[in-house]
């Protein structure tokens, strides 16, 4: 990981001490975090339903910041523990929602490409008490 360019990529985005944490092996940027990002940016998002069960969903998002344009993914599967899903919430269509907007919003933004995620991505990413 490139400190220094993440330093830069902090200050830009006028990230505070309470947007982003270090967990185990990773950066974390917190969902108001990665809504400052996309503000800043004035990234566009827009969503279409791959899939949407019970307890799996699947988001593709198209964005957009000035000329470049993306599409990525995010999912959910309702699942006791990681063996049978990966989120832990009946809520799977709003997760697959919040996966797919930090995705978009760290590959536009250059923090990807650094090793950085959002808490939104992962159950495990949440900040431990």
């Amino acid at each position: 990981m490139d400190r220094e360019k993440l330093l830069d990529l902090y200050k830009k985005y006028e990230l505070e001490k309470s947007d982003v944490y270090k967990h185990q092996h990773y950066v974390i940027i917190t969902r108001q975090g990665i809504e400052k990002i996309a503000a800043k940016e004035n990234i566009a998002i827009n969503y279409e339903v791959v899939k949407c069960e019970p307890s799996f969903a699947v988001v593709k998002a198209y964005a957009k910041k000035e000329e470049i344009q993306i599409e990525t993914f995010g999912s959910a599967l309702k699942g006791a523990n990681y063996k049978d899903g990966n989120c832990n919430s009946w809520y799977v269509m709003e997760m697959a929602e919040k996966r797919a907007l930090s995705r978009s919003v760290l590959k536009l933004t250059g923090f990807y490409e650094l090793g950085v995620f959002g808490e939104d991505e992962s159950d495990d990413f949440k900040r431990s008490n």
